[in-house]
């Protein structure tokens, strides 16, 4: 199974993960995700995702200076983030509970599983 998809699927929530204890800037974001075992996601994607995360309102910014070399703007999780990574990880569990059911057990199994669709529109 390719898991770029996958991936794609679930890094807003692997970054709000990442910035939910300490506060980080791009490449420290980056290093990261990839210490946690996401050796796949590539520096462009999660720069552009905490664009993304930052223009939704769940992340604040700011910049520290370096006397090494250029500023660095740090990224935090702020209230309305905390509440976007709380959704995100309800809808993870049941999805992937969900999946474990189908391929571990087979589609018999999926049948004990609560009548909630996944991805069904609320």
């Amino acid at each position: 199974m390719d898991s770029t998809q996958l991936l794609k699927g679930v890094l807003d929530m692997a970054v709000l993960a990442v910035v939910h204890d300490e506060d980080g800037y791009g490449y420290d974001i980056v290093r990261r995700l990839r210490d946690s075992g996401l050796e796949g996601v590539g520096d462009a994607s999660v720069y552009g995702t905490l664009r993304r995360l930052y223009a939704a309102g769940a992340l604040s910014t700011y910049v520290v200076p370096s006397e090494d070399g250029p500023h660095r703007k740090y990224y935090g999780i702020n209230s309305e983030g905390r509440a976007l990574l709380a959704r995100q990880k309800s809808t993870w569990s049941q999805f992937s509970a969900t999946v474990s059911a189908l391929v571990g057990a087979g589609a018999a199994a999926a049948t004990t599983l609560p009548p909630r669709a996944i991805g069904a529109k609320r």
